[in-house]
């Protein structure tokens, strides 16, 4: 499923099992958070615990966007940009996400991956009212992977 560093992924494992991949993040908008206390106990693991990027990303892989707004808030680099972008995203604050998506332009998967778009996606979600649409909600799911594999793999 996701490509991680071993020590990453077993601190991780539990919250996956817990909300298997094909279950997490069903819908494009609002907040349903899932799973907070399993979430607190995994962020604790010395793997994680001094990594607020993959912390942002886990508050929003259980549907948390609240907890993932302070975490993001925190992170002042294009990657902290691109989780907030995501976040207001998935609150349905459409302008809000374009500006930090914009602050975003400079991450590395921006460059390495202009197929991700995620100002794109933004326009799709907001055309979509917030439904969630099969094939939106799998990208949805693919953009989080692709970022949160990439913020494991690089410190």
């Amino acid at each position: 499923m996701l490509n991680l560093p071993q020590e990453i992924a077993a601190a991780c494992a539990p919250l996956f099992e817990a909300i298997p991949f094909a279950q997490a993040m069903e819908p494009l908008q609002g907040s349903h958070p899932k799973q907070t206390e399993l979430v607190e106990k995994v962020i604790r693991d010395p793997a994680l615990a001094n990594r607020p990027e993959l912390i942002a990303g886990l508050w929003l892989y259980a549907d948390n966007l609240e907890r993932s707004h302070t975490v993001c808030q925190s992170i002042e680099d294009a990657t902290g940009a691109y989780w907030h972008g995501i976040m207001h995203r998935r609150e349905g604050d459409y302008a809000n996400s374009h500006y930090w998506m914009n602050r975003a332009a400079s991450h590395p998967l921006r460059q390495s991956r202009p197929d991700l778009d995620p100002d794109a996606f933004v326009d799709q979600v907001a055309a979509a009212k917030g439904q969630s649409d099969p094939a939106l909600v799998a990208r949805q799911r693919e953009e989080w992977k692709t970022l949160f594999e990439w913020c494991a793999a690089n410190r």
